[in-house]
């Protein structure tokens, strides 16, 4: 076995544990960044970031890289309901637009950006387990391919490895504002279905789906079905798919002309959120706070997290506040940032038809393209649903509708 110090390892090279590395490195900290899989390579993920993702790779300098790949802007959110329409453009000066690469082209961007900042990469390495000293984590004991067991130490160990995180069941991390699955999807990628910068959702009772564009010209489409029938979908999967675009006519015809090009892709993911810090160890990305897909936004939060864990920690190792401090505020801003759209996701996953006053209020706001760009930019995560669905807001929106 071996030793080596770092300032902080990170368990996990994607979306959340590559820019961790990549901005601790780019601060001059040693750090290690380990994963099991080798790059590039895909994963299950819907791949859309939202206009605060892509703002964040505008300021990371990776805006360019991602775009110089092929992957088509998204300027137009739509979301069908089947009595009204919502359509509107949720683009914030910093980002415009948003993208959805896929996860071959994203995660080899990150990882080889965190490369170039100065973190040690290592591909292909299996954490075996979690080192203790003392009740304090102090490091990662794991194997290569070559298959030699060896122990690193660091600081501080970042778990950036997804839901079922291996640095969060080792440091019993608490698991609290939990809530069951509540929807199934499986997706898949179709040739021959522009969608002209728009990304489409169609909402029915106990039924949606969506879809948006990617690279290569291919489209992804997703369905979901409540989880109390999702045994069933998986049993019978291309036909519960197809048949669910016989809601909405129009799509229907659309993907009739289109080719489907992949096997199809799918899940059901539990909601928590678990706290993101402890003695010698934090938490990003899935490993620290995870919900249901149907919004998209686990990529926005794990790059927002990436930031703010992050900054927290430089500050931790550069002694302007003590590390439990400062990671204490990195917790408590993740959950006042995200709770509101945490609510919301459970909402529409559960794939209701929305209450009386909720229609109605979706209802005025189709009629009112200011209204409809203030929700798809909750959607887009840019505007928190609390003030979106503040009294005053709902007030004016009525009122408008109303005049009209």
């Amino acid at each position: 076995m071996s030793k080596s110090d770092y300032d902080a390892i990170v368990v996990g090279a994607r979306c959340a544990g590559s820019p961790t590395a990549m901005l601790l490195a780019r601060k001059g900290y040693r750090v290690l960044l380990v994963d099991r899989a080798t790059f590039p390579s895909d994963t299950v993920s819907t791949h859309l970031i939202h206009h605060p993702g892509v703002a964040s790779l505008n300021r990371w300098g990776l805006l360019d890289r991602v775009v110089a790949t092929g992957c088509p802007p998204i300027h137009t959110y739509a979301f069908d309901f089947g009595p009204f329409t919502i359509s509107g453009v949720p683009g914030i000066d910093e980002a415009p637009v948003a993208y959805a690469p896929r996860r071959t082209v994203l995660d080899k961007l990150l990882l080889d950006a965190a490369a170039e900042a100065g973190a040690e990469v290592r591909e292909g390495f299996s954490v075996e387990e979690i080192v203790f000293d003392d009740g304090r984590v102090t490091g990662i004991r794991g194997h290569g391919k070559a298959g030699a067991t060896i122990i690193e130490h660091a600081r501080v160990v970042v778990g950036a490895d997804g839901r079922h995180s291996l640095v969060a069941e080792a440091v019993a991390a608490e698991q609290y504002n939990e809530k069951p699955q509540l929807q199934g999807s499986y997706y898949s990628y179709w040739s021959g279905l522009p969608m002209d910068g728009r990304f489409e959702t169609y909402i029915r009772p106990g039924r949606g789906f969506a879809a948006w564009p990617t690279n290569d010209n291919l489209t992804l489409v997703i369905v979901g079905r409540p989880f109390a029938e999702f045994s069933a979908y998986r049993e019978n999967i291309e036909e519960t798919y197809m048949a669910t675009f016989g809601l909405v006519p129009g799509f229907a015809e659309r993907i009739s002309a289109a080719a489907r090009e992949t096997r199809f892709v799918g899940t059901a993911v539990p909601n928590y959120l678990r706290k993101p810090y402890g003695p010698g160890w934090a938490l990003v990305g899935d490993a620290g706070y995870n919900k249901d897909f149907i919004t998209a936004f686990g990529m926005d939060d794990a790059f927002r997290d990436a930031e703010r864990c992050a900054r927290a920690l430089d500050e931790g190792f550069t002694g302007t506040r003590p590390f439990h401090e400062a990671l204490a505020d990195y917790h408590s801003a993740r959950d006042h940032h995200v709770l509101p759209f945490y609510q919301l996701t459970a909402q529409i996953a559960a794939l209701e038809p929305p209450p009386p006053d909720l229609a109605q209020l979706l209802s005025a706001a189709s009629r009112n393209q200011e209204a409809m760009d203030d929700f798809v930019r909750v959607t887009a995560g840019v505007t928190s649903p609390a003030e979106f669905f503040s009294e005053d807001n709902v007030r004016r929106v009525l009122a408008v509708a109303t005049a009209n």
